[in-house]
């Protein structure tokens, strides 16, 4: 597979239809990202377009990894934190299209998020992942530090409970705000 263009996402209307099929597929598929199945284009619609709006206002980044012009992953950093958290970002719904996986779309994401994140002045990243069938393997492999699992966090897509993992990354030295 060729190495993904990976750009910042703005509210275009290929765009959202992309984004809103990626997470359509994540969530049958059992990814958990907030949604239970099955969920409908215009939740998913109105999810993406909430997220780009707050991209267009510096809240977040929204990226998107792109091959032969065909989006197959996304990722947000969150930006916006409280007055006490000026140098942490978050990263959120990073997803890898099914025919995509293996392939290093996710860790091109990540890597790109992480500069960003340096780029906006943070230097700590946390995130979670679901701890059944969530993505401890990649985090992990990526450099993030588990940090300990929330028991019974959210429904799974499909129902049932999961707990959540919660990891972290310095990205630069500590701040000294």
């Amino acid at each position: 597979m060729p190495i993904p263009q990976i750009r910042p996402l703005s509210l275009e209307a290929a765009t959202l239809a992309a984004l809103a099929t990626l997470l359509i597929e994540t969530v049958a598929d059992g990814g958990s990202v907030s949604f239970m199945h099955p969920l409908s284009r215009d939740a998913a619609e109105a999810f993406w377009t909430k997220s780009l709006a707050a991209a267009d206002r510096g809240e977040r980044v929204v990226l998107g990894a792109f091959v032969a012009g065909e989006l197959c992953g996304t990722v947000t950093l969150l930006l916006d934190g409280p007055p006490n958290q000026p140098h942490r970002g978050e990263i959120a719904k990073m997803m890898t299209a099914r025919r995509s996986r293996g392939r290093g779309i996710g860790s091109a994401l990540l890597a790109e998020a992480e500069r960003l994140a340096l780029a906006n002045g943070r230097t700590l990243i946390n995130l979670d992942t679901a701890s059944e069938e969530g993505a401890a393997e990649f985090y992990e492999r990526n450099g993030y530090i588990y940090a300990g699992e929330i028991p019974d966090f959210a429904l799974k897509p499909h129902g049932g409970l999961t707990g959540t993992r919660i990891y972290w990354k310095r990205l630069g030295p500590a701040a000294c705000l």
